[in-house]
């Protein structure tokens, strides 16, 4: 296996100490706002990690990985600022808010508004804005009101999210690699009805799409979905993204072949230190007549509030070999969506993956109070149940990895 850790390790310890010195400029003494910029919240991460696999791939790729694609090779995955005033849900009155985060790392390689930043840098660490919109919470309709969020976010979808302080894992699931959305430009309301249900509606440009000529096509497309509780300890959210999604000119009906992205997270608060959180998938693209889908189950257990353990198994059927690939370029998966050549790329086939993950959450004591670090190390294994060799370039039909990484957040 190849390990080059020395030569990268520099810019990770840099971004760190970076951060470090950013949370000790932003310290203050809390005070009640007292205005509306009071209320306006600046915050940061540095995610640093590794993953080693075992065979040694070909090409040093890790198949069905994407943020943790690089064998043997020290990442920065992220360096993300964060500027926000969050709205109140609950209030009776408008409220005005607003978010912008921006990203610069390894992960902005999958993670790019098509026509924004995605061509700006050729190398492996890249800039991109993960999301950029206003939005406002308005007493109407409903006696819990109305919000309404207007510019880029991030999808509705799935249990683990971009930002890498919402996941309990490093690595993530074939369900957020290859069976959901990443982000979205357009708009969403969610309308809070009693007994705790909210109902989502949007309209947006598509998959990971800005406008003009950041759309791969020329059709919109419809996101929305429920969120309601089931008792005191469960909620459930089901979601569904539906639009045309291919690249203008890869088939004849690029403009109206839809793709059907749908998912839905269960969230089970077992007791007050284990979680169970269920994400179920199903995707359909009629313009490749391709389909995928599976589920991941999800249990952590917080020994402490230093210590975190948690289990991750995944079963997700790729049944026409169209959505799971390795893209070995920097920029072949921004290609792969524009529709422009990238020879690089490469499937797995007709396969059913099945992956088990055993994560730790350690967040030992910091010296500056407004600092914190999470360790999370895990060991994962990967296999086809099915008799393919999606693995090590073809030649395997399984994969073991071991992973670490470090969060730096203030």
């Amino acid at each position: 296996m190849t390990m080059p850790f020395k030569k990268s390790l520099p810019l990770g310890i840099a971004a760190v100490g970076l951060l470090m010195f950013g949370a000790g400029l932003a310290h203050a003494e809390d005070a009640v706002p007292k205005v509306w910029s009071d209320t306006i919240k600046i915050s940061g991460h540095a995610e640093v990690g590794a993953t080693v696999s075992s065979p040694d791939p070909s090409g040093d790729i890790n198949f069905g990985h994407l943020f943790t694609d690089k064998e043997g090779k020290v990442a920065l995955n992220q360096l993300i600022l964060t500027a926000e005033r969050p709205i109140d849900p609950s209030t009776k009155n408008v409220d005005i808010g607003f978010k912008f985060q921006g990203m610069y790392g390894s992960d902005a390689r999958y993670t790019h508004f098509l026509g924004e930043l995605d061509g700006a840098i050729t190398h492996r660490n890249q800039f991109d804005i993960v999301e950029a919109y206003v939005n406002a919470h308005l007493p109407i309709l409903t006696s819990g009101g109305m919000d309404v969020k207007v510019g880029q976010y991030v999808t509705l979808e799935g249990a683990e999210v971009i930002d890498a302080t919402g996941d309990f894992f490093y690595s993530h699931t074939y369900i957020f690699n290859f069976g959901i959305p990443f982000k979205h430009t357009g708009i969403m309301t969610t309308t809070h009805f009693s007994h705790g249900i909210d109902i989502y509606l949007g309209v947006d440009t598509g998959v990971n799409t800005a406008l003009g000529y950041g759309d791969n096509n020329g059709a919109p497309a419809f996101h929305g979905g429920i969120g309601f509780p089931i008792g005191k300890n469960v909620t459930v959210l089901a979601t569904t993204h539906i639009g045309p999604e291919n690249p203008r000119g890869s088939i004849p009906n690029y403009n109206s072949a839809l793709r059907y992205l749908n998912d839905m997270t269960v969230i089970w608060k077992i007791n007050g230190k284990l979680t169970s959180t269920t994400d179920l998938n199903y995707i359909r693209d009629d313009g490749f007549h391709a389909s995928g889908g599976g589920v991941a189950q999800y249990f952590t257990y917080a020994v402490s509030d230093k210590l975190g353990l948690g289990i991750r198994g995944e079963v997700w059927r790729d049944n026409n070999g169209f959505f799971v690939a390795a893209f070995p370029g920097n920029h072949d998966f921004v290609n792969v969506e524009k529709g422009l050549p990238a020879p690089n790329v490469y499937g797995g086939g007709n396969t059913t993956y099945s992956a088990i993950t055993l994560g730790a959450n350690f967040k030992p004591m910091m010296p500056i109070k407004r600092v914190g670090l999470n360790i999370r190390p895990e060991i994962r294994y990967d296999w086809s149940l099915n008799g393919t060799t999606p693995f090590a370039a073809g030649t395997r039909s399984n994969q073991f990895t071991g992973a670490i990484d470090a969060l730096v957040s203030f």
